[in-house]
């Protein structure tokens, strides 16, 4: 930080996020559903449009006027620098449905500083939604009208419990389908909404347990800001607090236990 710089206050930080969805989401929608939108490869086989880097850019702009110390993490970009504060920036999380027209994708932005990630706005224009959070400031959804508080639900009981699985192929190629069918077979329904909706499901009350596999942490870490202040848990598939073993295990906490007994065969 430069020494003129006073310290931004979290509040400050969840603003500026707030802001940064802002500016992404009339980069994507401007592009949404649009015959010639230009659409590549990157070296992994996944998708990538012409909305997803100007997203990112869009944010990595804003972010190096307002907070030029700050290190930016981002899915298109890569890594600028290090720092004990780190935005973690996913332009289109859901690129796949981004690039045929379906609406359940949205962008994701995270403040992570000294190692916790301590804020996250998750922003999903085609659908009118945006969710956001701050530690100690509750977790927050706007979808048309005003902010409202959202929290997780009470579902304390597996086969009351609605599971979000994101895709078989997920769960396969990790060699664990086996854990999920056995998990399925567990719960009430289930169901694979996909991608960042399913975690938002989650922290709204309307999912109680979402999983998945080779996720980075852009891929989760606003996400898992949301979550955890609705009251809810997000882990590793072994149970890890950190956001970087290529796994992810969110429930609404009463669940957390009994899923990953589920999942790992043990008896409770």
């Amino acid at each position: 930080m430069s020494p003129s710089a006073a310290p931004a206050s979290l509040a400050d930080d969840l603003a500026l996020a707030l802001r940064l969805a802002d500016a992404a989401d009339a980069e994507s929608m401007g592009r949404f559903d649009r015959p010639d939108l230009e659409i590549g490869q990157k070296a992994d086989r996944s998708h990538v449009t012409a909305a997803d880097l100007a997203a990112e850019r869009a944010i990595r702009e804003i972010i190096a006027a307002d907070r030029p110390d700050d290190a930016i993490f981002g899915e298109e970009y890569g890594t600028t620098s290090s720092a004990a504060r780190r935005w973690i920036v996913d332009p289109i999380d859901g690129t796949a449905n981004y690039l045929r027209g379906v609406p359940a994708w949205g962008t994701m932005i995270a403040l992570e500083i000294d190692g916790v990630v301590s804020a996250g706005v998750v922003s999903m224009p085609a659908m009118g939604r945006r969710w956001w959070a701050a530690s100690g400031m509750g977790a927050w959804t706007l979808a048309g009208g005003e902010p409202r508080t959202i929290a997780v639900s009470g579902v304390d009981r597996l086969d009351e419990a609605s599971l979000s699985f994101q895709s078989i192929a997920q769960w396969r190629d990790a060699g664990h389908l086996d854990a999920l069918l056995t998990l399925q077979e567990r719960v009430w329904r289930d169901r694979a909404y996909g991608d960042v909706w399913s975690y938002m499901l989650l922290a709204e009350g309307r999912v109680d347990i979402v999983g998945e596999f080779d996720v980075k942490e852009y891929d989760i870490a606003a996400a898992a800001a949301i979550v955890r202040e609705a009251g809810g848990r997000f882990t590793s598939f072994e149970g890890s607090d950190s956001l970087d073993t290529l796994s992810a295990l969110a429930t609404n906490g009463l669940l957390h236990d009994a899923t990953l007994d589920a999942l790992h065969g043990r008896t409770p």
